[in-house]
């Protein structure tokens, strides 16, 4: 009976999976994203094949240059071609904005595990703790964060990841709090299972759908997040083309030469929007209360 019982656990795992796939499939809203979402990763990985320039060639002489056929989407003050850029940039914005939800996730997730699982006053002493963080909007808080380490790459995902990690503490501790209390755990105690193993190893996996579609969201307002702190010079700055950063550069030629910024400002707004949708997706996949 042991080793049939052991042999269904990998096919109900994979059927728990497509279940929640064939769902996420009905949502057009969300296969739409997740295209778009598909459509950014290829640039990503080809972008030296598709961007027709060097992020940093110059020429002076089409400098300012509108939307054409020889550059789709025009050039910025020293000439350079804004496609090239945006395409190149995708690599800094995405991956800032991954790496920034990872770093989050790593902070959040244990805090909110322990708290949830423990209560009393070591749920206690984490949440007020937190709560001091959550006085301050993310965007502030990654702004006093990212002035006091510098400029640069690390600090900013280290900024924005610090930042988030707040929201995805709470919602991890009231997932855990709807499942600490299960009959399994109970008998995982009875087995004399130690609290890491237990949190770890039952509670967490138990909790995940959530905690899942919170990191999601995360992930777009960390693009928004470290796009901001570019843009506001804490950032990335240039020559780098981080969509942010070409923000910065373009904005006091926004009045005669418009395409500078429309066309990172578009990115960033596509990349969010499209992240968001899959999280709705998922939200509405993983939600126990749509299964039929």
């Amino acid at each position: 009976m042991t080793g049939r019982s052991e042999s269904q656990k990998p096919w109900k795992k994979n059927s728990q999976a497509m279940e929640i796939w064939r769902r996420l499939k009905r949502n057009r809203i969300a296969m739409v994203g997740l295209i778009i979402l598909c459509f950014l990763l290829i640039v990503v990985i080809f972008d030296d094949l598709i961007a027709v320039e060097g992020i940093n060639d110059q020429n002076i002489q089409n400098r300012l240059k509108p939307p054409s056929a020889e550059h789709i989407f025009g050039t910025d003050p020293y000439g350079r071609d804004i496609f090239s850029r945006i395409v190149l940039g995708a690599r800094y914005s995405l991956s800032m904005g991954v790496v920034a939800t990872a770093i989050s996730a790593l902070i959040g997730i244990p805090l909110g595990a322990i708290s949830g699982f423990y209560g009393g006053r070591v749920d206690n002493y984490i949440m007020r703790a937190l709560d001091i963080f959550m006085t301050m909007p993310m965007i502030l808080l990654a702004i006093t964060i990212a002035a006091s380490l510098g400029s640069g790459m690390f600090n900013t995902m280290i900024a924005v990841g610090i930042s988030g990690s707040p929201g995805i503490a709470r919602v991890t501790r009231s997932a855990v709090l709807g499942v600490r209390n299960q009959e399994y755990i109970e008998a995982a105690y009875s087995i004399n299972a130690s609290d890491f193993r237990i949190i770890f190893r039952y509670v967490l996996p138990n909790a995940m759908a959530p905690i899942i579609v919170q990191v999601t969201f995360m992930v777009a307002s960390s693009i928004l997040a470290a796009s901001s702190l570019s843009f506001l010079g804490l950032g990335l700055k240039p020559p780098t083309p981080e969509w942010g950063a070409m923000l910065s550069t373009g904005r006091e030629f926004m009045r005669d030469s418009w395409w500078i910024c429309a066309f990172p400002g578009l990115m960033i707004m596509i990349s969010v929007l499209a992240i968001n949708l899959i999280g709705d997706g998922l939200r509405d996949a993983l939600d126990p209360k749509l299964k039929n």
